[in-house]
């Protein structure tokens, strides 16, 4: 695997022009800098507006369509670094995030890293355990899905688009995908790097901030059933994905 620290960076826009500005100066703060930055905007249908003015550096593709949180992935298909980073709207990294990611992924597996990691007691999905911001952990942590941040060694993308399914939600199921997707095909596993409590440079979302925005009017999980990501998470262990505890 090739050593090069450069990474691209996917931010994604539905109804939050707010966060954007939040997301690029802990971009621009990165030990390890982005290479590049797109920006995938899907089409809000509520007139929200995003000012691009100040980002120049930013590649930008606004649609008049809501392709949901599959596209963004699709889009990252245009990147040209070794490393990939798609992030949430509502998740805004510390400084070393990047870096963290990088270490685990050359220094102990090859693998998809998340800032927030689900472990599933059952097929529920609603009975799970989480690592991550949301619950710290001091190690690298095996998890069957991470989210907020999806951060991979480019490579992994062919594994994800192999199948290239019709999703069964496409608000939701792309975490799992890509999980199964990597286990099956690649042979890798998914991780939540360590986010130890006495160093949060290292963390890949602000507590404070992604409690704020992870439940405020426009989140998902706020304004669709849990039933809809039960039916994905089924949908994927019917089709062999291995669970850690299941």
């Amino acid at each position: 695997m090739s050593k090069s620290k450069e990474v691209s960076v996917v931010l994604n826009g539905f109804r939050r022009p707010f966060t954007l500005e939040k997301q690029y100066e802990s971009l621009k703060k990165q030990s390890v800098p982005a290479k590049e930055i797109f920006f995938w905007k899907n089409h809000p249908e509520n007139n929200t507006e995003f000012d691009f003015s100040k980002y120049n550096d930013i590649a930008i593709s606004a649609n008049n369509a809501n392709y949901g949180v599959w596209a963004r992935f699709a889009f990252a298909l245009n990147s040209t670094s070794d490393y990939v980073c798609v992030f949430d709207d509502d998740t805004i990294p510390s400084e070393k995030w990047f870096e963290n990611c990088i270490n685990c992924i050359e220094n102990e597996n090859n693998g998809l890293y998340g800032t927030i990691g689900v472990t599933f007691n059952d097929l529920d999905y609603q009975n799970y355990e989480r690592h991550g911001w949301a619950n710290p952990n001091e190690e690298t942590k095996q998890v069957d899905i991470v989210g907020h941040s999806w951060f991979f060694h480019r490579d992994l993308l062919g594994a994800f688009w192999r199948e290239a399914p019709v999703p069964v939600s496409h608000l939701c199921g792309e975490d799992m995908h890509f999980a199964y997707s990597i286990q099956k095909y690649l042979d890798l596993n998914t991780y939540v790097p360590p986010h130890p409590k006495d160093d949060k440079s290292l963390w890949g979302s602000d507590p404070e901030l992604a409690n704020k925005f992870g439940v405020d009017k426009d989140a998902i999980s706020v304004n669709h059933h849990s039933s809809i990501f039960g039916e994905s998470l089924k949908h994927y262990h019917s089709k062999g994905f291995k669970l850690l505890n299941v």
